[in-house]
């Protein structure tokens, strides 16, 4: 398929089926294309708004006919709620030093990333990456991309995430963190912070990726209020509760 956006001529591609990594029995597929050139930037950012993702230099959809379980979501940064537990994972991590970084693989980081995997995700795709794998999710990048790392006073790294910049927002690719730290909150540190990075620029939105009802590791996501949904097309409120 090809689609004309803004008079840029861009291809799409459908992926065979695949077992779903989120809800067992069940296979995805996703709609394709790839982020090149010069106008890679604005083609990353009208995908973005219409619910797709990044990984390296493509942009993704789910797709999967019979299945609308993957809701794009984003949180409105400028009416954020911060709430009492929101400010207790503020101040648990108050003594942390945080430095946005070009998007350069490192082995301080990849030992980080194996921590992470090992203790969250050790049966998953991910956790079978090695050195070169994690270099290509870093750095294979065609837009505007950066790592933001999280570190102790010591200099220890604790927590990094991978940001894409949008015009109208944030959009975190991954993130990961020390395992052992789990008193911290990190994973929601992190996302706290891209809040107020967004806030600082005056951008309205901060994108999380996909959201699944059925998924339990997901349901962190409905804790960032206001948050909008994609559904049919449109973004709209949706409520924690509802």
């Amino acid at each position: 398929m090809t689609v004309n956006h803004r008079r840029l001529t861009q291809h799409y591609f459908m992926t065979a089926p695949m077992p779903c990594p989120y809800l067992p029995g069940r296979f995805e597929r996703k709609l394709v294309t790839e982020l090149r050139g010069a106008e890679a930037n604005n083609v990353h950012d009208l995908l973005s708004r219409a619910g797709f993702r990044r990984s390296h230099s493509i942009a993704y959809l789910p797709a999967c006919g019979d299945c609308e379980a993957c809701i794009p979501v984003r949180v409105r940064a400028k009416e954020f709620i911060d709430t009492k537990s929101f400010r207790r994972t503020r101040s648990k991590n108050k003594d942390l030093r945080r430095s946005i970084n070009a998007p350069a693989a490192t082995q301080e980081q990849f030992r980080l990333f194996g921590l992470y995997q090992d203790a969250r995700h050790g049966n998953g795709d991910m956790a079978r990456m090695d050195a070169r794998d994690y270099r290509a999710m870093v750095e294979d990048s065609t837009v505007d991309t950066s790592i933001f790392e999280y570190r102790t006073t010591n200099g220890h790294l604790i927590a990094a995430a991978l940001v894409d910049a949008l015009s109208d927002g944030l959009s975190a690719v991954y993130s990961f963190f020390d395992p052992a730290a789990a008193e911290r909150g990190l994973g929601t540190y992190v996302i706290l912070d891209l809040i107020d990075e967004a806030q600082a620029l005056g951008l309205p939105y901060v994108y999380l990726g996909y959201w699944i009802d059925e998924c339990r590791k997901m349901s962190y996501k409905m804790r960032f209020q206001p948050l909008e949904t994609f559904q049919k097309g449109i973004w709209d409120i949706r409520n924690q509760t509802s």
